[in-house]
């Protein structure tokens, strides 16, 4: 009797407090849940390779539209260069990122551009890859900035050069312009770098224009992998470091051993030989006035062996590496025994 009494006693009125506090942190998480915002890491990586294919797809299209205009009179295009490359960076523009589509190098790095402020307004999301694409204003403000910001500077640039206000004392108006216009470029660099150092950090925004316009990169398919060729790029690196090898040794080597190294090894050796006996080794054609340089007993020219000789003291041979300590006329007849008087 006295247990059922005790079962049917209600709760304390505090106990609900002691439940809630209970079961919140198994609440919190299920809230966190249903959050607008998931913080997510794209590869910064990825996002300077995007834009260095963007770079690299404009120069291919330079290239094609220059060679359309290779019969035209020479250097036409060069003075339309800036006009070019903003036409062209406006077709890469209108064809992608004004119609919701990425770019050539953000598609080859699943990238795509994603309005960074409506991500407060937005609902439930699963992956964090969510939210609207760029608005026109962004679009329009993107080109303007891109396409008509450098047209713009390469211009100015070019005509302040060209019109010398750097070096113009006698008019203060173009010095005060040259040097406004070289501060604004420096300024320019350092906010350029401060954003490079914020982007290393956190991974969003590469650029200013970017970070202005609230335009983040985010991954446009979440189960998409970058697909890399090592191969490829471990061919490349090879083949690089062994041109700018060979860059640095051969102004080291003395073409003349290194043809003396591999003269054994030369299949038409009779034929060598003859076009060797026949021409000067420094003029490479039929001496008009042969003379043997002693004591390789090599033909020259009497003015090319006479003049090599007079200029160099140690003068070698350049088929055999011998030096040569004097000169002989071809026909047998002694002449100067030392070339050098």
């Amino acid at each position: 009797m006295s247990g059922s009494n005790l079962s049917q006693q209600p709760p304390p009125e505090d106990e609900w407090i002691g439940t809630y506090l209970t079961l919140l942190p198994k609440w919190q998480p299920l809230d966190l849940s249903h959050q607008s915002m998931i913080p997510i890491s794209i590869s910064r990586v990825n996002q300077f390779d995007a834009a260095r294919l963007d770079i690299e797809m404009s120069a291919m299209l330079k290239e094609q539209l220059v060679k359309v205009f290779s019969l035209m009179k020479p250097g036409m295009l060069f003075q339309y260069e800036p006009e070019l490359d903003a036409f062209l960076e406006f077709l890469i523009w209108r064809f992608s990122i004004w119609v919701d589509k990425p770019t050539p190098g953000n598609a080859l790095m699943n990238l795509r551009y994603r309005d960074e402020r409506a991500m407060d307004s937005i609902g439930k999301v699963r992956t964090g890859l969510e939210g609207p694409g760029l608005t026109i204003a962004q679009k329009i403000w993107y080109c303007i900035a891109t396409v008509g910001g450098q047209y713009t500077w390469a211009r100015l640039q070019s005509f302040s050069a060209f019109r010398r206000w750097g070096n113009s004392e006698q008019r203060p108006l173009a010095r005060r312009a040259w040097i406004l216009i070289q501060r604004i470029e420096g300024l320019y660099k350092a906010a350029s770098f401060g954003n490079l150092l914020i982007f290393l950090y956190t991974g969003r925004f590469r650029n200013l224009i970017e970070r202005v316009l609230q335009a983040r990169l985010v991954y446009g398919s979440p189960n998409m992998n970058r697909a890399v060729s090592f191969e490829y790029m471990n061919r490349q690196l090879v083949w690089n470091e062994f041109s700018e090898m060979l860059l640095l040794l051969l102004p080291l080597l003395n073409s003349s051993s290194i043809k003396k190294f591999l003269s054994p090894f030369s299949k038409d050796k009779s034929s060598s030989s003859k076009v060797d006996d026949d021409t000067c080794p420094i003029c490479q054609a039929i001496p008009t006035i042969p003379f043997l340089a002693l004591p390789c007993q090599h033909r020259y020219c009497y003015y090319c062996l006479s003049t090599r000789c007079a200029a160099a003291t140690s003068f070698r041979c350049p088929r055999c590496g011998e030096p040569v300590v004097a000169m002989q006329r071809h026909s047998g007849l002694a002449s100067n025994t030392n070339p050098n008087q």
